[in-house]
């Protein structure tokens, strides 16, 4: 989407909310909320353009909702390695005052049109499920007091204990960041395992939420049999749910992330640039997208996948409309 300058504020409960006209994927115009007040709780990430070129990433903006920021695990290539990496916390998870939270979410839901709130682009959206302090127990009680917007919960937990207690929760969505089990144990460091994860998904859509999968990053490792693992991953999360959504991402890394990495072993699969950074080379990424869409399609009669901050020539290349994308972060 692209911004025009046209921004707008107004208030709600003594709190600002500024608007814009945003140009959207489908060559629509319309007015949306591009921040409250000063925009550290809810700003609407707005860092890719409409796409032009065939190297740019199609990626709809949406809103998020910067409670905390930080993740307790660590992931090599997780990108907050490079986007904190002149904080004194680095990726330690660091929560921002509820009572703020709270005041500018207020505000928030009283606007139009309907939004998704992401609650997981700068933290793990389950990293506060502490008892009574439990964050999830608390943003939910605030959108299920209006029947417009909703929020999304993107994880790698497998912390739902207080996600089960609640006994309304129509406007909450649960989506789960997954990967192949070796890639897991090989890069996502700390984090619990696949089977956890699934378990966890399988629990929360088994109470109702509307609960979604991300498989992403995708790497080509082992290079022996990175095929038959993701068609495994696939199957293990059938034969507990059937997701209503499922997006797919392939490695990527800004040079911010690089810098800030650790642990680079997974650099060496990078060889393409995007307006999105280091990728993958575009033929491997359509070899493993259209395996994973096609088994998808013919083993489960699945059709509901998107592309994670994909380029323009991947989404046309593999038949995919881009203007009507239904992904991870958005309605």
């Amino acid at each position: 989407m692209e911004t025009q300058n046209t921004r707008e504020r107004h208030k709600i409960g003594g709190i600002s909310i500024f608007t814009k006209e945003y140009g959207l994927l489908d060559g629509c115009k319309k007015r949306l909320v591009q921040q409250v007040a000063d925009g550290s709780i809810i700003k609407r990430f707005e860092k890719t353009p409409l796409p032009t070129k065939s190297t740019d990433v199609i990626c709809p903006h949406f809103l998020e909702l910067k409670w905390a920021y930080g993740c307790p695990f660590n992931c090599a290539w997780c990108y907050l390695k490079g986007t904190f990496r002149f904080q004194e916390t680095k990726t330690k998870p660091v929560f921002k005052d509820r009572e703020k939270v709270k005041l500018h979410t207020d505000a928030f839901l009283m606007t139009h049109p309907r939004e998704v709130l992401n609650t997981g682009e700068i933290a793990d959206s389950l990293m506060n499920e502490n008892g009574n302090n439990s964050f999830s127990k608390f943003i939910i009680s605030l959108f299920e007091k209006q029947d417009r917007h909703k929020v999304l919960f993107l994880t790698k937990s497998d912390k739902v204990k207080y996600l089960l207690e609640m006994e309304k929760h129509d406007h909450a969505i649960m989506s789960f960041s997954l990967n192949t089990s070796e890639n897991a144990e090989r890069w996502e460091i700390g984090a619990p395992s696949v089977a956890k994860r699934i378990e966890a998904a399988r629990k929360v859509s088994d109470a109702g939420y509307e609960t979604r999968i991300r498989i992403d990053p995708m790497i080509p490792f082992p290079e022996s049999k990175w095929e038959e693992d993701y068609k495994e991953l696939i199957d293990q999360i059938f034969s507990k749910f059937t997701p209503e959504r499922i997006t797919i991402g392939s490695l990527r890394g800004l040079q911010s992330t690089i810098n800030g990495a650790t642990d680079r072993s997974w650099v060496k699969y990078l060889s393409e640039w995007s307006n999105w950074g280091r990728k993958i080379e575009s033929n491997f990424r359509y070899n493993m997208y259209s395996t994973i869409i096609n088994y998808l399609k013919d083993e489960h009669n699945y059709k509901n996948i998107a592309l994670c901050k994909e380029t323009k020539e991947m989404w046309e290349t593999l038949g995919m409309d881009y203007k009507k994308i239904k992904c991870n972060c958005v309605w």
